[in-house]
């Protein structure tokens, strides 16, 4: 698209240096001619004459418009009027908006008013709004949704980072919840949305082209089946939302990650024989987990901690440190944080509270200017600290965790920490990783994910997050790496955007949730709804093959569960298939008579370990199927364990020959389904006794990875 960034640039030039924190209508209307975005015809007047003018010229009917750089909210100031349909109607419009004008505010400064072409709605035409924000997480943010009441009410608006692609601006009209409006309704004709799409991308580009533009509200915009028009445009200036976020490059922080995370010494701040104290549990773990390089205990009394040479300071130590473990209180980490620096020390791990998180916020911008000066990247504070099996390493005051795998998992808070130690234990994921960032005062996660990205170790990384400190460096992160590796998401918390006082519709809307959730499915990311969710994902995606298709089938021994099996499909966006003849025939030949094909396929509750077996078999050999949920409940027939290992020999059978499809299974029954679902876990087949929603769940945030990381299967 080619625009005339030029004319733009003068305008918000001359804004800026007359001090203006919004653009008049006139202005306005030259940045959309600019950026071509479609604005009704329109003229300025300054006299009351002047307005039947320009009425008569542009064709009735108008609307008049009170123009003032003093005055945002037109219609609140009285400074409306629509229908005008004459030039005496003009003329007494345009006095009685600069009558309600100054009575709004009578040291407003009143440029003139604006003579708008007044366009047909109703039938056809349907009232949308598109804006950009400038969000305090994310920055330049476009956001799209049905106008009048629908948007104010029930706020059905969906977000997207900018610059956005032409695909993604699709996306955004058929991602709202109401989009079937713009499809045609009773006899409407559907709206044109690749125009309105068009419309969207100019926004998303002219905001990006000019980040002073804070907020941009194109509100009305009617959309038709000719085309998309801004009735309305309003921008807000600012030149602070223009600044540039000073960012690592990615080269900087996987150097500096991989010394943190793969150290080849580590010094531990604080180090104490006494039992009980932080600085002799994080001894204790490093020295007693196997922990390779070597170990420096540093306190200021010198002799030994656990066998090894005390130094009283880092400056001490006669080898180069990685990585410094802090257990001492935060009022003594800034001095000891300026001897690391001195020694060269890649990463602080700041175990200690005290900081940001009790008030002490100047204690903690101290810390980051010492640790900026000398290129030492922050852990923490407030933090358990962290794990990375591949290396025996664990640098916290924590119980040692031994299970190696695949899973990297991290944790703004200590409690949070805590549940995703204990589920890995009690379930025992293998994990590669289990990081603590607490305050975040510097290392976020997208730090971790750069690092986890090249992490041969590491196939899936799940987060607890509470907010993120530069949600742009995260979403672009996690765009890259999700195109490799899953990364489930649990974000705690509501952005507190809408605390503050929005200037334009846009920014109102801009304040919930929805921006986080929309923002993180862009980026590709799986949103888990809870912590539970969170850590079944993590313990299950990895297990499950990548689909090659969208058709899902159900195999139950009860037909309850397969009803709730199928609702459970609708609720994580899965695909039943609908079983062609010949195939559904081939499954009656295994079922008996009583039974249902179709899908659910239903075996029914009585059926012999062989009923399974074949189903299953016929499920994995059809290559139209490319997922399988079954549902078992538990029969003397058929027990627990003779299921679990039956399916386990099938799906094992099937994978020798190259048949290699997600199963997974929800085992309903007495206490033996427990074990039998551990052992479906433990052959590579995802199941959970007593539920029929966590194992469908799974399959879900697998597929949501697969369609963001490419063609399914590919």
């Amino acid at each position: 698209m080619t625009y005339d960034k030029a004319a733009v640039r003068t305008i918000l030039d001359q804004a800026l240096a007359d001090g203006r924190t919004s653009l008049s209508a006139p202005e306005a209307k030259l940045v959309a001619d600019a950026y071509g975005i479609p604005t009704p015809g329109e003229g300025l007047a300054t006299t009351a004459e002047g307005a039947a003018g320009l009425a008569a010229e542009i064709g009735f009917p108008v609307v008049l418009k009170i123009v003032s750089p003093d005055i945002l909210h037109k219609t609140d100031a009285g400074g409306v009027v629509v229908g005008v349909d004459s030039a005496e109607a003009a003329k007494a419009a345009y006095e009685k908006i600069i009558a309600n004008a100054k009575a709004y505010q009578a040291d407003a400064e009143i440029v003139g008013v604006q003579v708008q072409k007044m366009l047909v709605t109703g039938g056809d035409v349907q009232e949308v709004i598109v804006g950009a924000v400038t969000d305090q997480t994310f920055g330049k943010v476009v956001a799209f949704g049905l106008g009048g009441v629908l948007v104010e009410v029930l706020k059905d608006v969906t977000f997207r980072l900018a610059p956005l692609t032409g695909d993604e601006a699709r996306a955004m009209v058929d991602g709202i919840g109401a989009h079937e409006m713009l499809n045609g309704v009773r006899g409407a004709k559907p709206v044109d949305k690749d125009a309105v799409a068009d419309l969207i991308q100019r926004l998303s580009d002219l905001v990006n082209d000019f980040p002073q533009f804070a907020e941009v509200d194109l509100n009305p915009v009617l959309a038709g089946p000719d085309g998309a028009t801004a009735v309305d445009f309003r921008i807000i200036v600012d030149a602070e939302a223009g600044k540039p976020v000073e960012r690592y490059s990615q080269e900087e922080i996987l150097t500096a990650m991989t010394r943190i995370m793969k150290p080849r010494a580590v010094a531990v701040i604080g180090a104490s024989n006494e039992t009980g104290k932080i600085g002799n549990s994080v001894m204790k773990n490093l020295v007693n987990g196997g922990y390779a390089g070597d170990i420096y205990p540093v306190n200021p009394k010198g002799g030994e901690v656990l066998g090894l040479k005390a130094f009283p300071s880092i400056t001490d130590i006669p080898g180069d440190v990685d990585v410094a473990v802090f257990a001492v209180p935060a009022k003594f980490v800034a001095g000891a944080l300026e001897q690391c620096g001195q020694k060269g020390v890649a990463g602080a791990i700041l175990i200690p509270s005290g900081f940001a998180e009790t008030g002490e916020q100047e204690l903690q911008d101290e810390v980051v200017a010492i640790a900026k000066k000398h290129n030492v990247r922050i852990l923490g504070p407030n933090i358990y600290g962290y794990y990375y099996l591949p290396e025996s390493l664990c640098a916290t005051f924590c119980t040692p965790y031994d299970v190696r795998g695949s899973v990297a998992l991290s944790s703004q808070s200590g409690g949070i920490g805590m549940a995703i130690l204990g589920f890995s234990r009690s379930s025992r994921m293998g994990v590669s990783a289990i990081v603590g960032v607490g305050n975040k005062a510097d290392i976020d996660e997208d730090d971790l994910l750069t690092f986890f990205e090249s992490d041969d170790n590491t196939n899936l990384i799940a987060m607890h997050l509470e907010d993120l400190k530069d949600g742009r460096a995260f979403a672009e992160t996690a765009a890259r790496v999700s195109k490799k590796k899953p990364v489930v998401v649990l974000k705690a918390g509501r952005t507190d955007l809408g605390a503050r006082a929005a200037s334009s519709h846009t920014g109102a809307l801009a304040g919930n949730d929805k921006v986080y959730d929309d923002i993180l499915r862009q980026s590709g990311v799986v949103r888990a709804p809870g912590l539970n969710e969170m850590l079944q994902y993590a313990r299950g995606i990895p297990l499950l093959p990548t689909p090659k298709g969208e058709n899902v089938v159900i195999i139950t021994g009860a037909g309850g569960s397969g009803v709730l099996l199928s609702d459970a499909c609708v609720d994580a966006g899965l695909t039943l298939m609908d079983i062609p003849a010949d195939l559904d025939a081939a499954f009656r030949t295994f079922i008996p008579p009583f039974g249902a094909a179709g899908n659910p396929v239903d075996i029914t509750g009585g059926e012999p370990p062989s009923t399974y077996r074949n189903t299953i078999a016929l499920g994995l050999e059809d290559e139209r199927i490319h997922a399988l949920i079954l549902g078992y409940w538990h029969t003397i027939v058929t027990p627990p364990m003779v299921f679990a290992k039956l399916v386990a020999e099938v799906v094992e059978e099937y994978r020798a020959k190259g048949i290699d499809k997600p199963v997974v299974a929800s085992v309903s029954g007495d206490v033996e389904v427990e074990e039998a679902s551990q052992y479906l876990f433990d052959h590579g087949v995802v199941a959970y006794p007593y539920t029929t929603e966590t194992p469908v769940q799974v399959l879900g945030a697998k597929y949501r990875w697969a369609r963001n990381a490419g063609p399914l299967g590919s």
